[in-house]
C-alpha cells in the first residue's frame, strides 16, 4: 500500500536538506522545494512516539474556520463601473477544502457544462493519479461534462462533498448567480480547481488525542494541495486565488509553522493571491495568557473540563527567557511532580483516585520556534477543575500563552476559568506577509465575537481586515442553497475581491508582475476605518475591505 495513506505509517514533515539522511528509497514524498514527508512504520500507538520523533514533524491538525450582502463591500459597485466590471475572467479559483458538488447549477455555464477545470480528490484511491502526485483521484472538465451529460453523473465521477463546507466555500467566491434564492458569488466568470482533502490518519487522532469521530485534516495533506494548485496553475499560465478556509490551534500562534511560512513564501510570488481567515476562537475561552512578576516566579491557572472531553491535547508556550517547570493537579487534589524541561522526555502520569492518565512532553527547544513547549495529553481526565502551576527555573519576571484545541475537536464545555479572547487567531493566520481575514457581522457593522484576535505571540500586527462574515448566503450540496456564518466565509469573501484585483491586475494587463502582498497592501489601503476607532488594532486589523475603494485610490 502506499505509505502515504497506509495506516501504519506516521507521515512526518522534514525539511529538505535532511532527506539523505532519511532516504530509503520509499519512505519519503515531496512536498515542495522546503520541505517533504518522512514515512515511518508505527505498530505500537504509543503516546511517547511524539518525543521518540521531534513534536514540530508530526503535522498540525486542522478544522473547518466555518459554521449577505455583496453591496456591504462595495462589489456590486465595481462590476457596475463601465470600466472595472470585473467577475473573474481568466483567474483560477484554488480551493482545498471538504471538496464540491459539482453538480451544483452554481458551478456550470448557462449551457450546463462545468466551470469546475480539476479536482483532486485525495480521498479516493482508484481514479487517476494526478502527475507528480501518488495517491488520489484526479478529475478533469472534461470527465465532469461528459459525467454531467448521464443520468447518474456520480457512476462517472465518484467525487462528493458529503460535509457540504468545500461547496459552501467555494460558491461564495465564485458560484453563479440565482435570483430567486438570493445568492451570487463573487466572481461568477471564474474557473475553479479543488483539492478535496482526505480525513486526517487515525494515528494523528492517537498521537494527538482526538476522538475517532471528529472530522479534522492533516497539514501535510494540506501542502500536498497547495503543491497541486501551483501546477495547475503554472500549466495553464493563469492567475490563481488560493482560499483555505481551515486552520489549527497548534504550534507557537507566530507564523513559524511549515504550512504558514510556504503560504507566506507563495504570497511574495507574482500572479498569486491567498486569503487566510483568522479563525473563530476569539469568544471560546481555549487561550490563556499568564504573565508572573519577579517576585514571584511561578504561576497557578485553571482548567474546568467537562465529563464529554476524553481525549485532549492542551499547550503551553513560555516566552523565550523563561525555563518553566509545571505541575499538574486534579480535581481530587492528587498532583504529579514538577516536571522539567528537558530534550525528547515524555513522562506519562496516573493517579490513585481517577482512571485519568496525563503525557507531557517538556520540550526545552521546540526546533520550529526555539521556544520551549510543553505539551499536555489527557486521556480520560476527571471532570472538574485542574489547576496547573508553572514555576520558573530562571528567577526573573515571565509570561506564557497556553491554547485548547480549536474548533470541534473538544466541546465547548471544556475552558479557562480566567481565559484571555487575544491572540487567539489560529494558524496560518499568524503569517506575517499573508493577508488574515477576521469576520464582522454585515447587517450591524460588529464584529462577530467568535472571530480570532490579534496580535501574534511575536507581536505581528494582525487581522490585516475584516469582510462580511455573517450569514452570507452560499450553495450547499444536493442543489440547495444556505448560509454560512465565520471567519472561513470572511475569507472566502475576500478571495473573490483578491480574483477581482487579480483580473485587472494580470489579465487586463494593468500590473502583471503583481504578487499576493501587493494585493494585500491594496487591500489594505483600501479598508473603509471608523473615525472612533484607532488602526491597526487586534480586532478590525486595518478595517473593512471595500473593493471599489481600492480601485478609487489606485486611479488618483
Amino acid at each position: 500500500m502506499n505509505k502515504v495513506i497506509d495506516e501504519n505509517y506516521y507521515d512526518l514533515i522534514i525539511n529538505n536538506n535532511i532527506v539523505p539522511s532519511y532516504d530509503t528509497g520509499d519512505n519519503i514524498t515531496y512536498i515542495n522545494d522546503i520541505n517533504s514527508i518522512l514515512h515511518v512504520y508505527n505498530d505500537r500507538n504509543d503516546p511517547c512516539d511524539l518525543g521518540r520523533q521531534p513534536y514540530h514533524r508530526f503535522p498540525s491538525i486542522f478544522t473547518l474556520e466555518s459554521d449577505l450582502s455583496l453591496e456591504k463591500s462595495n462589489i456590486g459597485k465595481v462590476q457596475r463601473t463601465p470600466y472595472l466590471g470585473l467577475y473573474g475572467l481568466g483567474v483560477i479559483i484554488g480551493i482545498i477544502d471538504t471538496g464540491i458538488d459539482y453538480e451544483h447549477p452554481a458551478f456550470r455555464h448557462n449551457d450546463g457544462s462545468t466551470r469546475i477545470l480539476n479536482i483532486w480528490d485525495q480521498s479516493i484511491q482508484d481514479g487517476k493519479v494526478p502527475e507528480g502526485f501518488t495517491f488520489g483521484s484526479e478529475y478533469s472538465s472534461e470527465q465532469i461534462n461528459i459525467a454531467l451529460k448521464t443520468a447518474n453523473p456520480l457512476e462517472l465521477v465518484p467525487t462528493r462533498d458529503t460535509n457540504g463546507h468545500g461547496t459552501a466555500i467555494a460558491s461564495i467566491i465564485a458560484g453563479k448567480e440565482s435570483a430567486g434564492d438570493s445568492f451570487a458569488g463573487v466572481v461568477p466568470d471564474s474557473e475553479i480547481v479543488v483539492v478535496k482533502l482526505k480525513e486526517a490518519k487515525r494515528n494523528l487522532h492517537d498521537i494527538f488525542f482526538i476522538s475517532e469521530d471528529a472530522v479534522c485534516y492533516q497539514e501535510s495533506d494540506i501542502l500536498l494541495g497547495l503543491r497541486y494548485l501551483i501546477t495547475i496553475s503554472q500549466q495553464l499560465k493563469r492567475p490563481l486565488a488560493i482560499c483555505v478556509a481551515l486552520g489549527t490551534s497548534q504550534s507557537g500562534h507566530d507564523g513559524r509553522g511549515a504550512t504558514t511560512s510556504y503560504l507566506d513564501f507563495l504570497s511574495r510570488i507574482s500572479r498569486i493571491g491567498i486569503a487566510i481567515p483568522a479563525g473563530n476562537e476569539g469568544n471560546a475561552q481555549r487561550h490563556y495568557f499568564g504573565n508572573a512578576s519577579s517576585s514571584l516566579r511561578y504561576e497557578e491557572f485553571e482548567l474546568r473540563v467537562d465529563e464529554k472531553d476524553k481525549l485532549f491535547w492542551m499547550e503551553i508556550w513560555p516566552d523565550p527567557l523563561a525555563r518553566l517547570a509545571v505541575e499538574i493537579i486534579t480535581p481530587t487534589g492528587e498532583s504529579t511532580k514538577y516536571i522539567y524541561p528537558s530534550k525528547d522526555n515524555c513522562v506519562e502520569n496516573n493517579f490513585i483516585y481517577s482512571k485519568s492518565v496525563v503525557w507531557v512532553n517538556n520540550i526545552t527547544i521546540e526546533e520550529e520556534t526555539g521556544n520551549q513547549l510543553i505539551l499536555v495529553r489527557f486521556r480520560d481526565p476527571i471532570p472538574g477543575v485542574w489547576r496547573f502551576r508553572v514555576d520558573n527555573i530562571e528567577e526573573e519576571a515571565f509570561s506564557f500563552n497556553v491554547w485548547l484545541p480549536n474548533g470541534e475537536l473538544i466541546s465547548k464545555d471544556t475552558y479557562f476559568l480566567n481565559p484571555d479572547p487575544n491572540t487567539t487567531i489560529t494558524e496560518s493566520g499568524n503569517g506575517k506577509n499573508l493577508l488574515t481575514v477576521t469576520a464582522y457581522n454585515q447587517e450591524t457593522d460588529s464584529i462577530l465575537l467568535q472571530s480570532g484576535r490579534g496580535y501574534t505571540r511575536s507581536g505581528v500586527i494582525k487581522p490585516d481586515i475584516a469582510a462580511p462574515g455573517y450569514n452570507l448566503s452560499c450553495a450547499l450540496p444536493n442543489n440547495r442553497y444556505g448560509t454560512l456564518t465565520g471567519t472561513g466565509a470572511a475569507a472566502a469573501h475576500t478571495v473573490g475581491i483578491i480574483a477581482m484585483i487579480l483580473e485587472w491586475a494580470v489579465v487586463r494587463g494593468n500590473y502583471t508582475s503583481i504578487t499576493g502582498s501587493n494585493i494585500n497592501t491594496l487591500i489594505i489601503r483600501g479598508a473603509r476605518r471608523k473615525d472612533i476607532l484607532v488602526y491597526p488594532n487586534n480586532i478590525w486589523g486595518y478595517g473593512e475591505i471595500d473593493a471599489y475603494n481600492l480601485f478609487i485610490k489606485l486611479s488618483i
